[in-house]
C-alpha cells in the first residue's frame, strides 16, 4: 500500500521560512520524480516544484523561483521544500506527489491529482 505524507505546514509571517517535507512509502521512491503543489481557498491547484528521481533536475513555478528550493533524500525515502522568504500569496495547502516516472514530465504543473500518488496535504500561512 503507498502511502505519501506531508509535515512541516506553520502560520508564519511575511518574510519567514518554512521546511516541508514529504516521506513516502510502498513505492519504488527514487524510482520517482516528485513534486509540490499547493491549493489557496477558492483557487485551482497549481504546480509549484518538481524535482527527478536522481535530483539533477528541478522546476519551479516562476513566482517562487530563487525563494523556494526542491530536494530529495533517497536514502530516507523523503522530499524537502525550504520555503524563504514567504509572502502572503505562499498560503494554502500544500500537497507531495509522486506521479512521474524518473523524470519530471513536461506539463507537471497541471498533472492530475487522479495521477499517481498524492499526501493529503499541509496547511501554511502567511500572514502580512
Amino acid at each position: 500500500q503507498v502511502q505519501v505524507a506531508e509535515a512541516g505546514g506553520d502560520f508564519v509571517q511575511a518574510g519567514g521560512s518554512l521546511r516541508l517535507s514529504c516521506t513516502a512509502s510502498g513505492l519504488p521512491f527514487d524510482d520517482y520524480a516528485m513534486g509540490w503543489f499547493r491549493q489557496a481557498p477558492g483557487k485551482e491547484r497549481e504546480g509549484v516544484s518538481c524535482i527527478s528521481w536522481s535530483g539533477g533536475s528541478t522546476h519551479y513555478k516562476a513566482s517562487v523561483e530563487g525563494r523556494f528550493t526542491i530536494s530529495r533524500d533517497n536514502t530516507q525515502n523523503t522530499l524537502y521544500l525550504q520555503m524563504n522568504s514567504l509572502k502572503p500569496a505562499d498560503t494554502g495547502l500544500y500537497y507531495c506527489a509522486a506521479a512521474w516516472r524518473r523524470y519530471c514530465s513536461a506539463s507537471w504543473s497541471r498533472t492530475s491529482a487522479a495521477s499517481g500518488y498524492w499526501g493529503q496535504g499541509t496547511q501554511v500561512t502567511v500572514s502580512s
